[in-house]
């Protein structure tokens, strides 16, 4: 019997196809199809992905009053009454082995459309539930890695520096959105301040990361949340999550309110 084809989701966000991203999105596409990969891309700008969480993202949804969009989603997802787009890349995402989100970072975080994709696609009953928060492996064979670049030189993102610690900066990506989803997180690819850079510097970055690439099914994961300062074993963290988890299984008082 021949070996497993495996599978990569690169969610591509950029505007521009003369872009560093695209460079990146390029030499992550071709780089892994050479190791025998078979590799997907969802382009949000070219699918002109919608970004917004409305009624619309579910079929035949009529119950308006004090909407509640997990909720909402979560009995969707259960009756196949998602919206197509959200459906097709929830699709992706289920088989893929690999999802690398390649995107530049605006505003210390990932841009409005990719935020969309999340906000969409990983919708709760598909990619959590109110019980199963980093608790079960909704995702556990599949490995996650943010690519990325920035506007800001490295010096800038240190502890003492002006945009301070990175680790800092990705935690609500890396730990409360993919671990939350009990992805196997791999330490981020971050490409400096590539506007800044030679020529002959930027062919430097995509040379080490397609070696990166090619090794990447041999990567070791992340255990201890560390690019994210956050630990899930501190004091701090363990009771916050029992606090969230209380209220959402019946201990708070009153009814459920849309956030």
């Amino acid at each position: 019997m021949g070996t497993e084809v495996k599978r990569a989701l690169i969610v591509y966000t950029h505007y521009s196809s003369n872009s560093f991203n695209a460079a990146a999105k390029d030499k992550a596409k071709k780089t892994l199809e050479e190791q025998g990969w078979k590799v997907e891309v969802s382009d949000l700008y070219a699918m002109k992905f919608k970004v917004t969480t409305t009624v619309e993202d579910i079929i035949d949804y009529t119950q308006e009053e004090d909407f509640q969009y997990a909720d909402a989603a979560e009995k969707a997802w259960h009756d196949g009454k998602l919206s197509d787009d959200i459906l097709k890349e929830q699709v992706k995402l289920k088989e893929a082995d690999l999802v690398i989100f390649q995107f530049p970072m605006y505003w210390f975080s990932v841009p409005a459309i990719l935020k969309g994709w999340m906000d969409r696609v990983l919708t709760k009953g598909f990619a959590y539930t109110d019980k199963q928060g980093f608790s079960e492996d909704l995702f556990s064979n599949t490995k996650v890695l943010l690519s990325f670049t920035t506007g800001s030189l490295d010096s800038m993102f240190r502890a003492q520096s002006i945009n301070g610690d990175v680790k800092f900066t990705l935690c609500p990506i890396l730990q409360a959105t993919l671990r939350y989803c009990r992805f196997k997180v791999l330490k981020p690819q971050i490409f400096r301040s590539p506007s800044c850079a030679t020529d002959e510097e930027r062919k430097n970055m995509l040379t080490a990361w397609q070696k990166r690439l090619e090794e990447i099914e041999n990567e070791k994961i992340s255990q201890n949340a560390s690019e994210s300062g956050v630990s899930l074993k501190s004091p701090v963290t363990v009771n916050m999550l029992n606090a969230l988890h209380k209220s959402r299984t019946g201990a708070s008082i009153g009814p459920r309110r849309s956030l």
